[in-house]
């Protein structure tokens, strides 16, 4: 079954490491996805941002980036969605409303696939550039 739920990249970490920081909302509806047997996706980009910023910034989640990527690897529940020359024209297209690349690259991806973006972000959120769900 086709992903309708694309993860950002820090839903896709609180969601295997504190699943109780995530909204309501957004633990509602990846819990119908999984109970409908759905996948959710993930950007290619989340997998270098996780590896990234977990080491760069030592997130306070209680896992290890390497522990977390296994996670996802091994996790059935979800599908990486790849960078691709349509992803990087919707990148280019988005232009400057979002400043940081992989918020570009994340949205893009949701755009593209035409995917619902379950997301925090605030910046992303207030873009208004792709339907989220908070």
């Amino acid at each position: 079954m086709r992903p309708r739920l694309l993860l950002d990249t820090h839903i896709a970490v609180r969601w295997l490491s504190e699943p109780n920081k995530l909204s309501r909302n957004q633990r509602r509806v990846l819990e119908q996805a999984i109970n409908r047997s759905e996948t959710v996706a993930i950007s290619a980009m989340s997998l270098l941002e996780t590896a990234v910023l977990m080491r760069e910034r030592g997130t306070r989640v209680t896992i290890s980036a390497q522990d977390l990527l296994r996670q996802l690897e091994a996790s059935q529940a979800f599908q990486v969605l790849p960078l691709t020359f349509e992803i990087a024209t919707e990148v280019a297209a988005i232009g400057d409303s979002l400043r940081d690349p992989a918020d570009r690259a994340i949205v893009a991806t949701a755009r593209v696939h035409r995917l619902d973006l379950v997301t925090s972000d605030q910046r992303i959120i207030g873009s208004k550039l792709v339907t989220v769900v908070e």
